[in-house]
């Protein structure tokens, strides 16, 4: 399994529609593709959201990420992550 966060950008009506219901069928939509949801956050900044998943790979994080935007309206923005011990032993091998 691959980590990816997920970051959401709220639209005036994606607000509208906030609640823990859409929160479970966003949890759902994510185990559909083969994903599970480690945590959610509510931010303050440039982003409004972010969920650190696990995937089985690239394609299922995209499926998931639009299939979130078409369910909530919300922007989603999805980028692969590594801890930084993976990312200290891949420069060692540099």
């Amino acid at each position: 399994m691959s980590t990816f966060f997920i970051f959401g950008k709220y639209s005036s009506e994606a607000v509208k529609e906030i609640s823990a219901e859409r929160t479970k069928k966003v949890i759902s939509l994510i185990e559909k593709f083969g994903g599970k949801t480690s945590s959610m956050y509510a931010l303050l900044g440039e982003y409004d959201l972010v969920f650190i998943v696990d995937f089985a790979g690239t394609e299922q994080a995209i499926k998931a990420s639009v299939g979130l935007t078409k369910l909530t309206g919300i922007s989603f923005s999805t980028s692969p992550a590594i801890t930084v011990e993976h990312f200290d032993r891949i420069i060692a091998e540099m």
